[in-house]
């Protein structure tokens, strides 16, 4: 999908559709999934399945959605002669799987003078047993159509529906006549459909204030940091329009008509996110995409019965299956209107991400995006994509635990081990190139162990700057190949005959890097100050953790006194062992309240944009009292180990979050939506 919104792009998000109706009443399942209950959606890009011969071809989609708990497939439709056919299998399959659809119109596609014809195509769909009811309407969305005539839109499906499209209220479109709106800015940017720069920052939580202060005085529940609005007493009947992004990415060159070259920041949104999503507890939420692999968010396997529109260059060997596992028990959670995805972990599990390579790597010479190409979107950009500095080079981890264990990562030969508490927890470690291995270990026996099947090289992948990520899980996922149209234009723009349109990363694991002996270290001792520190130290640490003397300094340790020890075996290869243990303060700083006597800091939570930041540093006993609250108290959680990197706020932000970057960075999470390293 091409976007050409500057607020409201086409992202790889979890859009949440603003429902405008002053209430909603109780109700149950029907035949149709008549529902008031919380509902997920995942967005299905019809456009590439024009290779699927039978409602069959989709069954695999809907169980693998429907275990997952997503309720509904957004089946997005542009004109091409064969939408009729694969609507009519996707409905079909629906039925028959436990699964409902609904029609999304992308107006790339269609244009706003076929309202007549648009409330038809609702018609023909609309007494389906696939298709999706929500307060007695039939469910109906897009992709843009400002400017639509939506009475006669409602004319011409004959039947009451409920129209959640994604319209741009900041572009002064009348909304007076939707039921909802679908909210698709998902990503940090700056304001012009693009990453964000210094001084140019506009946070997601800025797009939500866009719809939710376009719908004011209706039955909202808004984000703390958005102006308060009418608040219903039962926060499960209604929405809000946040959004969750798993990555978005896209290199298309000349090869294509539709060539555009940018990325967004990704990184841990996926997981930050889900995190924000249980603290609203909006009424809808959707998944974006199921399939769309030219965006690179795709969350739904390769091996989905699909045609080839030209991603397969940067989308071969690099599944996603693995963020489908982290959002399993979140959406669990998310339905019951849980606040943590802790209970609904099932069993223990490691999900790892990055990017095949460093962001600098230098592939001029053979990149398919070097050359002038069609720019009628203002979306391409010769070389690296356009935002490539936004990206961190590190593998992202986030352990899915039943209980607590200790996780170690070894990285081109570096091994970093921190200590995961049960539940849902995210961290990253410096990329460094090599294959990475992955442990957990409890009471110091491994529970998890595997070797990635991806390589991290220094260089460039088929010739080209791929900034798709690689995600994979321990234990290891079932084999998931692009198929044979999957692969069909791979070689179409590619100057490097190297490369081959075929799957190729196997089962078995290559070789990591790994040390000839080693040294683990024991327990290290730490010494707390009074209180955290509520902003950076004014001396920013110079050297790496691995550099610093016996007792590094608070400059570089979040505002405790960390002993590290590190040991180094100079072997043809050198592996660093750091274990680092962290006594956080022993007074709350954001609120009263104990748990059997202890006054630790286990949990917290902040307004709008504070609500990542607060979350992690809270649950490490740094809560400055202002931007953070802290809610729950207990025994202290040691904190990650150091990074060694300086945080510091975005340009943006002002100096409430000082201490809280300067902590939360040098400890392995500095989300680009109100952070930066230096």
């Amino acid at each position: 999908m091409i976007m050409t919104k500057i607020l409201v792009a086409l992202v790889s998000c979890l859009g949440i559709l603003a429902h405008a109706l002053p209430g909603m009443a109780d109700g149950g399942h029907s035949s149709k999934l008549e529902v008031t209950n919380r509902l997920v959606f995942a967005h299905f890009m019809i456009g590439i399945t024009s290779d699927r011969h039978s409602a069959a071809d989709y069954d695999d989609d809907m169980k693998r959605a429907n275990a997952l708990g997503i309720d509904a497939f957004a089946l997005n439709i542009g004109v091409d002669p064969y939408t009729d056919q694969q609507l009519q299998f996707a409905y079909d399959s629906a039925a028959r799987n436990s699964m409902k659809v609904f029609i999304s119109f992308d107006f790339n596609w269609w244009n706003t003078g076929q309202a007549w014809a648009i409330g038809q195509k609702i018609a023909q769909y609309a007494d389906k047993p696939g298709q999706l009811m929500v307060d007695n309407k039939v469910f109906v969305s897009s992709f843009a159509g400002d400017g639509l005539n939506v009475e006669s839109l409602r004319a011409a499906a004959g039947r009451p529906i409920f129209f959640a499209p994604n319209f741009h209220p900041s572009d002064g479109t009348d909304i007076s006549s939707v039921d909802g709106l679908l909210n698709w800015m998902a990503w940090p940017n700056n304001g012009q459909n693009k990453a964000p720069t210094p001084g140019q920052n506009v946070t997601v939580a800025d797009g939500d204030k866009v719809y939710v202060n376009a719908l004011a005085g209706k039955a909202y529940i808004a984000r703390e940091s958005a102006p308060p609005i009418l608040r219903p007493p039962d926060v499960s009947d209604t929405t809000t329009p946040p959004a969750v992004s798993p990555w978005f990415s896209t290199h298309f060159g000349p090869e294509v008509s539709y060539s555009k070259n940018w990325v967004f920041p990704s990184d841990l949104l996926w997981y930050d996110r889900w995190n924000e999503i249980l603290q609203l507890g909006p009424r809808f939420i959707e998944i974006v995409t199921w399939n769309d692999y030219g965006e690179s968010h795709y969350i739904g396997p390769l091996n989905s019965i699909h045609t080839d529109d030209g991603a397969s260059k940067w989308v071969n060997d690099m599944p996603h299956d693995g963020w489908l596992d982290i959002s399993k028990p979140f959406i669990a959670a998310f339905k019951d209107g849980a606040k943590s995805a802790t209970s609904y972990i099932k069993s223990d599990e490691l999900v790892y991400w990055y990017r095949p390579a460093p962001r600098g790597v230098d592939c001029d010479a053979t990149d398919t995006c070097m050359v002038p190409a069609n720019n009628g979107s203002g979306n391409y950009f010769i070389g690296r994509p356009d935002g490539w500095q936004s990206m961190q080079d590190a593998i992202f981890v986030v352990s899915l635990l039943q209980s607590p264990g200790t996780v170690q990562v070894n990285s081109g030969g570096t091994l970093y081990q921190y200590e995961a508490p049960a539940g849902a927890f995210a961290q990253q470690v410096p990329m460094q190139v090599g294959v990475p291995a992955f442990t957990v270990l409890r009471n110091g026996s491994p529970v998890l162990s595997g070797t990635s099947l991806k390589p991290i090289i220094n260089g460039c992948v088929c010739g080209l700057y791929n900034f798709n990520a690689y995600v994979g899980t321990l234990p290891l996922e079932l084999s998931d190949p692009l198929l044979q149209d999957g692969l069909a234009a791979f070689n179409q723009g590619l100057r490097v005959q190297t490369c081959q349109p075929s799957p190729s990363l196997g089962t078995v694991p290559p070789p990591s890097t790994a040390p000839t002996t080693t040294s683990f270290i024991g327990p290290t001792t730490s010494t707390p100050p009074t209180t955290p520190p509520t902003t950076p130290p004014d001396t920013p640490p110079s050297t790496p953790p691995t550099s610093c003397p016996t007792t590094c300094p608070t400059t570089n340790c979040g505002g405790s006194t960390v002993t590290v020890s590190v040991t180094t075996t100079s072997t043809t290869t050198q592996t660093d062992i750091v274990t680092v243990s962290q006594t956080a303060p022993s007074e709350p700083t954001g609120g009263g309240g104990g748990d059997g006597g202890r006054n630790d800091c286990t949990a917290g939570t902040g307004p709008g944009n504070y609500v990542g930041l607060c979350n992690f540093c809270c649950k490490f006993g740094y809560c400055p009292p202002g931007p953070c609250t802290c809610t729950g108290y207990g025994s202290l959680v040691p904190a990650p180990p150091s990074t060694g990197w300086h945080g510091i706020p975005l340009s943006s932000e002002d100096n409430s979050y000082l201490g809280l970057c300067s902590f939360a960075c040098d400890h392995g999470y500095c989300p680009p939506t109100a952070c930066m390293i230096v």
